[in-house]
């Protein structure tokens, strides 16, 4: 049986601004085994970075607040730890790859030096110590140690990505978020960002939770996926399971909404309408508003998620068949 090593339960977490409250987690519930890659994909808007931000307690204070749950790293509450203790963990057991490698670099310091600042902080090593391990990282991702004294803007984008991951992986953590890691690369590197990214997790064993909106990413680097949709998980199982087998409208509007070389369509059939205010969302099912098989029952109630297949997890009255498939198809 594979060991649980990060677990979120009933997770809520809100923005309490001048304008009113953002909902901008509701009720996320997500595991992650030892070793595991799991995809979490969906909308920009929908509440993957505020994840991310949440796990490695980042969120800010205020405005963020985090309402209730459980973020369990090997069956501590992340959320009970103290600053301190929770320094200890981020970067060393737990590690995030931001979004933007522009802003996650210093752009006055070396590459050679953030990756060594790293080393330090986490194991205690001497100077000549952490330089050597940083070289040595730089290696692992592909880059010159000579290139140690360089500065970001000497490198490009996929090579300062590169640096990013040699930083998250420097002390060797447990897990590791990546935020959409290969935004704003070209085809051909994120190709290679992902392809090094798979191999350096499997070298350490490394627990991977891979957040982005490209679904061909999820299907070649995942064994799981995640759907989430207004802060909230609306279809979760493995992936070659629920890639075929997509059950929730939503699910089945983004792939509607991708090419699909095996077929001869005029136009691409987008999920129709915008995600609902997080200030304001819908009573019901999240998704009812722009559901073309919205019920009244969906308007009304909330559906939580249930089992449709071994694993298979969706958040829909309709695919779990309480209610029959009768909606508007306009």
């Amino acid at each position: 049986m594979v060991k649980k090593v990060l677990e979120v339960k009933n997770l809520e977490v809100v923005y309490e601004t001048r304008d009113g409250v953002v909902h901008a987690l509701n009720d996320i519930n997500l595991t992650l085994g030892e070793g595991q890659a799991l995809g979490l994909v969906g909308e920009t808007g929908a509440g993957k970075t505020t994840l991310a931000k949440s796990i490695m307690r980042l969120i800010p204070a205020p405005p963020g607040n985090i309402r209730r749950g459980e973020i369990l790293y090997n069956g501590e509450n992340l959320l009970a730890f103290s600053k301190e203790r929770m320094q200890s963990v981020r970067g060393k057991e737990i590690s995030l790859i931001f979004q933007d490698t522009m802003t996650s670099l210093n752009p006055v310091m070396t590459v050679g030096d953030q990756i060594a600042e790293a080393v330090s902080a986490h194991n205690g090593v001497s100077k000549s110590e952490a330089m050597q391990k940083a070289q040595e990282m730089l290696e692992l991702v592909g880059i010159q140690p000579e290139r140690y004294g360089d500065y970001p803007h000497q490198f490009s984008g996929g090579m300062k990505q590169r640096v990013v991951i040699a930083i998250a992986l420097s002390c060797n953590p447990k897990v590791l978020i990546a935020d959409e890691p290969t935004t704003a690369l070209d085809v051909t590197i994120q190709a290679q960002v992902l392809e090094m990214l798979q191999a350096l997790r499997q070298k350490f064993d490394t627990t991977l939770l891979l957040i982005t909106h490209d679904l061909g990413v999820v299907a070649q680097n995942c064994q799981y996926v995640a759907v989430i949709y207004a802060g909230e998980i609306v279809e979760y199982g493995p992936v070659n399971w629920v890639f075929k087998h997509m059950q929730h409208p939503y699910t089945i509007g983004l792939f509607s909404s991708i090419p699909d070389l095996n077929k001869d369509v005029h136009r691409l059939t987008p999920v129709e309408g915008l995600m609902p205010d997080p200030m304001d969302l819908p009573t019901g099912c999240k998704f009812s508003t722009r559901c073309r098989y919205a019920q009244d029952i969906c308007r009304q109630q909330h559906p939580e998620m249930g089992e449709v297949s071994d694993g298979h997890l969706v958040r829909c009255f309709i695919c779990q068949g309480l209610i029959p498939k009768e909606g508007n198809d306009g």
